[in-house]
């Protein structure tokens, strides 16, 4: 089985060449800063014991506290959430925002778990990672299958170990916890934003796109809700149970509706309380990400597009809902073949971005409303999106390999107000 953070590294040299960057910054990358294991023990509600086992990597902390999501799922492993901590890294530089990368995650299949059980989890394993964030240090926010009340519980714990209320310990908490507006749609709204600014250098009309969103969770019910709402045409939705197809388009906030109530992805039509199924074809997961579309939007899970289904896949752009969807092999032949893929670590940065807000107005006692939240969130994507497409079309490279060069310009920057190998031996004045 193929390493993800080898495979993740690979970016790395890949955008080396055309950046300016030396080879000792290049290897502090290459590695990550500390890694902590911790066994959770969880009474269940039977009155059984069962240890759960959790991490929490930091990558890098060169340019401010590391930043990262806690995901709870039975396929966590070190390996993965290295590989997300180092895109974290990347995702926090691309977009400018005053941190490192990090990632935890606990090996549970949550859905198992009662919500008494899921709560004693969630408190176990803070009290385990309460000496290895913090505050100023690492700040950790919800990722897969983890939400606004796990992250509120968690820093309802922390605050009890360290005895003060700790709002900034943790990001995309409830808003009477000190959440922010417009954090639970952030992720989603930036994937919109980046499509939006794509759309408007290609001078293309949004009415004549069709989308298609392979996962249905918060990220793509939000970015499918609002690319709709501006005209794109949504022809396919997935969640983990398979996916529907209507080359005539679904009705977003119908879908959703059924999707909350159900938790099954539904083909129907609401108006006021009366709904009706609409006729669409049954598809496979794999199916819908090789539909004929103009943008598919990976919202799932890493590695859903290898070298093995690339070739087919037709879609003319890629936007990366989800953290590393897109394997490295994979990555070059839709690049060889003209396929467009807006990274990652630009495209879903969205989250990040109003995690940094939430963090800022945590430490001020100060909150926005969400219209300046929405306003300051696009207008960093848009900046960092013409940041990104300039350096790709200067080196006619990939807009993957376009972000991580200027990941790595401004990474290389902080290393070396430092001091690197150059200053030591004098090379530099």
């Amino acid at each position: 089985m193929s390493s993800i953070f080898a495979d993740a590294i690979k970016n790395l040299d890949l955008a080396a060449k055309y950046a300016d960057v030396d080879e000792e910054e290049l290897e502090r990358l290459r590695h990550t800063k500390a890694t902590l294991e911790v066994g959770i023990p969880l009474r269940r509600d039977n009155g059984s014991l069962e240890i759960f086992k959790g991490y929490r990597v930091q990558h890098d902390s060169t340019r401010g506290p590391t930043k990262g999501g806690i995901r709870y799922h039975p396929q966590v492993c070190v390996d993965e959430v290295k590989a997300l901590a180092f895109w974290m890294t990347f995702k926090c530089a691309v977009v400018g925002l005053p941190y490192g990368g990090a990632k935890g995650g606990i090996i549970v299949d949550p859905k198992s778990l009662s919500r008494m059980e899921l709560e004693r989890l969630s408190r176990g394993f803070m009290g385990q990672m309460a000496d290895f964030i913090g505050p100023d240090t690492d700040i950790p926010a919800p990722d897969v299958y983890t939400n606004a009340r796990i992250m509120g519980w968690m820093m309802d714990e922390y605050s009890k170990i360290k005895r003060q209320y700790t709002p900034a310990v943790i990001t995309g908490k409830p808003l009477p916890l000190g959440g922010s507006a417009g954090r639970e749609d952030a992720t989603g709204r930036g994937v919109y934003y980046s499509i939006k600014e794509l759309t408007a250098k290609k001078a293309w009309d949004p009415k004549t796109l069709t989308v298609a969103l392979q996962g249905f969770g918060n990220v793509a019910q939000h970015a499918a809700a609002l690319l709709q709402r501006d005209g794109y045409r949504i022809v396919a939705l997935s969640d983990s149970q398979g996916g529907i197809y209507r080359p005539e388009g679904l009705d977003i906030p119908s879908i959703v509706k059924a999707k909350n109530e159900t938790r099954r992805v539904k083909a129907i039509y609401c108006e006021g309380s009366v709904c009706e199924v609409v006729d669409a074809k049954t598809i496979s997961n794999e199916e819908l990400l090789e539909l004929d579309v103009d943008i598919l939007i990976p919202a799932a899970l890493e590695n859903v597009i290898t070298a093995d289904n690339a070739p087919r896949i037709r879609a003319k752009t890629i936007a990366e809902g989800a953290n590393g969807p897109i394997s490295f092999d994979a990555d070059q032949i839709l690049h060889e073949r003209g396929t467009l893929v807006i990274p990652d670590i630009l495209a879903n940065a969205g989250g990040v971005t109003v995690s940094y807000f939430e963090w800022v107005q945590n430490k001020a006692g100060y909150y926005w409303q969400a219209e300046e939240v929405h306003q300051r969130l696009q207008t960093i994507i848009a900046r960092e999106f013409d940041h990104v497409y300039e350096i790709m079309q200067h080196h006619q490279c990939s807009m993957r390999t376009a972000a991580y060069v200027h990941g790595i310009n401004r990474l290389s920057s902080a290393y070396r107000a430092q001091g690197t190998h150059r200053y030591y031996a004098s090379l530099d004045e």
